[in-house]
């Protein structure tokens, strides 16, 4: 196989060897079901096999006795509401260029606004396909201010490190960025210190772990006893990675499997955890439902601050209630499925989202309404 074919090669969607998986997934959660006392929940905790998984279908397919569980991977949906607040008080500002990436467009902040009600008042709101988009902008216009809109996990910040970075080195003092980072594996501590957790694997997140390494997730088999599996996001890539959670719950023998060995080494991408290690600090995040927890985000570093657009402009931080009846919270902590709300494909629909697990093309809500459940 060609070095450029091994990503997306027909091989990952080959319907015989996914039959096979099937077959061998059938016996193996009967098997785990009976080590578990009853149903095998499973947690994908990356948004994009949230919807892989339903694109394909294959979750019709699976064993009665698994269940798969969302988790909090979508970056959209776990950006607080008080932060969605700074984002819209930001694009408030006269004279201010925000620029984002889509997803942002339509969350709504708690007034009922989002940036594309806000555009439609004279805000000067553009999508980018990247921060480097927003940095040449900058250029462009020294004049104006422009914002650049950053959330996500360890896979983005990276990124917008590095735009930062390429700001700061040819001068510009009319570009920042928001920094509603989070990171993935203070997630999972916060997943399994809840005393109502029902977790029994994790398939983690492919993007992240090519960055972080598999070594950030030996705790969650070394000390909560809960099988790991790095996981792609073909069709074969998710039917072995369960595969391979299904073993280790059979066995009794919790690990962190690399089923991604393609794309993700056990070391990460050195270049990118030097960049973020020069770019950001670990400090408290607020999470969606959750409430700011300690240590589980970043923020611009001391030689970066200057960056920070919330600081720049003097945008404070204010709790903020979720939507009424918005069930996404609990979705993103694997305690609900998207039809458990009582709005999903009712008061919330992709054109008309009140959550932004409906908004975000990583969203769960917005992969059940799209294909099902």
């Amino acid at each position: 196989m060609k070095a450029s074919d091994q990503f997306s090669s027909p091989l990952w969607r080959d319907r015989a060897l996914a039959a096979a998986a099937l077959a061998d997934m059938e016996k193996l959660a009967s098997a785990a079901a009976e080590k578990t006392g009853g149903s095998v929940n499973f947690m994908e905790v990356c948004g994009t096999h949230t919807m892989a998984i339903a694109a394909s279908g294959m979750r019709r397919l699976f064993p009665k006795q698994l269940r798969m569980l969302s988790g909090p991977g979508c970056p959209v949906c776990v950006t607080s509401q008080g932060d969605i607040d700074r984002v819209l008080a930001l694009a408030g500002i006269p004279g201010v260029i925000i620029t984002t990436f889509g997803d942002m467009l339509k969350v709504k902040g708690s007034k009922g606004l989002d940036l594309h009600a806000m555009r439609e008042r004279g805000a000067d709101v553009r999508v980018v396909y990247s921060p480097l988009d927003a940095v040449a902008l900058a250029g462009a216009e020294p004049a104006r201010q422009v914002v650049f809109i950053g959330v996500g996990f360890e896979t983005t910040a990276p990124v917008i490190g590095g735009a930062v970075a390429r700001a700061k080195k040819a001068g510009l003092k009319n570009f920042s960025s928001t920094a509603f980072f989070k990171l993935v594996p203070p997630a999972l501590e916060l997943l399994l210190s809840d005393p109502e957790n029902r977790i029994h694997g994790f398939m983690l997140p492919g993007h992240v772990s090519a960055i972080i390494g598999l070594e950030p997730y030996r705790f969650v088999a070394e000390k909560h006893r809960v099988p790991c599996a790095v996981t792609g996001f073909e069709p074969l890539d998710i039917l072995t990675g369960i595969n391979m959670l299904l073993k280790q719950v059979v066995s009794g023998r919790p690990e962190v499997a690399d089923e991604y060995f393609r794309a993700v080494k056990a070391a990460g991408n050195p270049a990118a955890q030097k960049l973020l290690a020069e770019v950001f600090s670990v400090c408290p995040a607020s999470w969606r439902a959750i409430g700011t927890v300690k240590d589980t985000g970043l923020e611009f570093s001391k030689a970066y601050e200057a960056f920070d657009a919330v600081k720049r402009f003097k945008i404070p931080y204010s709790d903020a209630p979720e939507p009424k009846g918005c069930l996404c919270g609990q979705i993103l902590l694997g305690k609900a499925l998207p039809p458990d709300c009582r709005l999903f494909g009712k008061a919330c629909t992709p054109s008309e989202a009140v959550g932004p697990c409906m908004v975000s093309s990583e969203g769960a809500c917005a992969a059940w309404f799209k294909y099902g459940g």
